[in-house]
């Protein structure tokens, strides 16, 4: 299976190659025509396990990759990290079925990939060290510095938006140990920092990086190896349901996906094409919903103010995985998405043909919620249902009580409630008499309410060591990572 880039066909390379680079020199992701005709035997992975899955998935889409190295990279990746037996659990919420995606290291739904990345790009080393450099609104950062925690040849940089991220999350990443890994608030929002590492990526730099034998590569969900391994829980989730005798093999599963970037939803349209029984994808946004007004508009505009929620890593305005769904949707017309792209960044939208848009409806369906109606339902689900959820959730839980099928229906649960204590205690039992108190006064708190155990690595946040308190301006980013580089050398 050959990648390339959504811009250009000129050069293509194997999945190792891919995943390695993370971005295309010309500023496109790596995508594959072959995904448009190639196909997994569902049927027979409705008695596997979540590793034999994702076994099957990989070689299909990580084909230059032997068995022998999957099976490693498998083992590596979820043993003993997770807090339950089984990775995803999927438990019921109202009518619905929400798959729990956060039971591992970080508590959020990137743990899924993040473990594996890793993995995947220690195989695909040879002589070279690589940099990670990543951009984040509050849970990548953290499960990437988890992930490739001192990774041998392999440094890390976070950058995240500063004040714009729970102070749980803030947390999780100025706390984390490891040799290799740099983080640094920054002065802007995510899309500011999203951006901000693409220019890097295209920068000066990479003749420094070059001269020291370092290349570039990213943990966000624009690379290859981060996105592969999120199609895995979507064949698990039917193959649960399927099992307990919620459905039977061959009807078709709707899937509600809390999302900013499009990644998440993206890996549903792969597991899809797959051959997965899948009805509709559909696209839950908060606030900032410029995916809900592009599926419903064909405009993509992000001219518009930025709006902060209680659901921060859905605070988005640039969803750079989109860009590959419109390859897709093009007919894989790489002409046709750089016209796109040149239009998102010199007049901040773009707008596309009616026969991409209706293929585009055909696939997803729409919706948002606001933080008033996100609290609500936070509310809703534990008076009703006696659930925790957090405010990501809660916006896929709105939307799919707004958009009703009638075919069985998977809420995607992206991050513990303990993660988000204060905006759920808020929403639940109203604030705290101390108007000082911290995140872990509401983790404390949201335990003592509900007789709800804290995930264990949030818990054990409040005493640990503050590592990381570097704040730079946007512009001082490409600089930052300069001088992170001996952590590799």
């Amino acid at each position: 299976m050959l990648y390339h880039s959504t811009r250009s066909k000129a050069v293509s390379c194997g999945s190792k190659e891919a995943i390695l680079k993370g971005l295309c020199t010309d500023g496109g992701l790596y995508v594959s025509d072959d995904i448009m005709s190639a196909s997994l035997d569902m049927s027979k992975l409705m008695d596997k396990s979540y590793e034999e899955i994702a076994f099957e998935v990989f070689k299909v889409l990580l084909d230059d990759y032997t068995d022998e190295e999957l099976k490693s990279c498998i083992a590596k990746a979820y043993a003993g990290k997770f807090e339950t037996a089984e990775l995803t659990p999927v438990t019921k919420l109202g009518k619905y079925w929400m798959t729990e995606l956060y039971h591992g290291p970080t508590s959020a739904f990137k743990d899924m990939a993040l473990c594996m990345l890793p993995q995947l790009m220690s195989k695909a080393l040879k002589d070279e060290k690589v940099m990670i450099l990543t951009a984040t609104s509050g849970d990548t950062g953290k499960a990437a510095l988890s992930g490739f925690q001192d990774a041998e040849n392999i440094g890390i940089t976070v950058f995240y938006p500063y004040g714009k991220v729970s102070d749980i999350q803030y947390l999780q990443m100025a706390t984390q140990e490891g040799g290799n890994v740099n983080v640094a608030a920054v002065r802007g929002n995510f899309d500011d920092c999203q951006t901000g590492v693409k220019k890097i990526f295209a920068a000066d730099s990479e003749k420094i990086l070059r001269e020291r034998k370092i290349s570039l590569s990213s943990a966000n969900s624009i690379n290859v190896g981060r996105l592969v391994p999120q199609v895995i829980y979507y064949i698990e989730s039917y193959k649960k349901l399927v099992q307990d005798k919620a459905i039977s093999y061959g009807d078709k599963l709707d899937f509600v996906v809390p999302t900013g970037n499009f990644g998440d939803i993206l890996a549903g349209y792969y597991a899809k094409a797959l051959g997965l029984p899948v009805g509709k994808l559909i696209v839950a946004s908060n606030e900032n919903n410029v995916l809900t007004d592009f599926l419903n508009t064909g405009v993509y505009d992000k001219n518009r103010d930025f709006v902060k929620t209680i659901s921060p890593s859905m605070d988005i305005l640039v969803s750079s995985n989109l860009e590959r769904m419109l390859y897709y949707a093009s007919g894989c017309d790489a002409e046709y998405v750089a016209g796109l792209m040149k239009d998102l960044s010199e007049k901040g939208r773009f707008e596309v043909a009616k026969e991409i848009l209706d293929t585009l409806q055909d696939i997803f369906d729409c919706g948002y919620a606001t933080n008033d109606e996100s609290m609500q339902v936070i509310r809703d689900a534990w008076n009703d249902d006696h659930r925790l959820i957090d405010p990501h959730t809660a916006v896929g839980y709105k939307v799919a009580k707004d958009i009703a099928s009638g075919r069985p229906t998977v809420i995607l649960s992206t991050a513990s409630p303990f993660k988000f204590a204060k905006d759920v205690y808020e929403s639940i039992f109203g604030e705290l008499s101390d108007k000082n108190a911290d995140g872990f006064a509401y983790m404390g708190a949201l335990s003592e309410k509900t007789g709800e155990k804290a995930p264990t690595p949030l818990a054990m946040l409040k005493t640990k060591e503050i590592r990381h308190t570097a704040v730079v301006d946007i512009d001082k980013m490409e600089q930052f990572v300069i001088d992170s580089l001996n952590c590799i050398l």
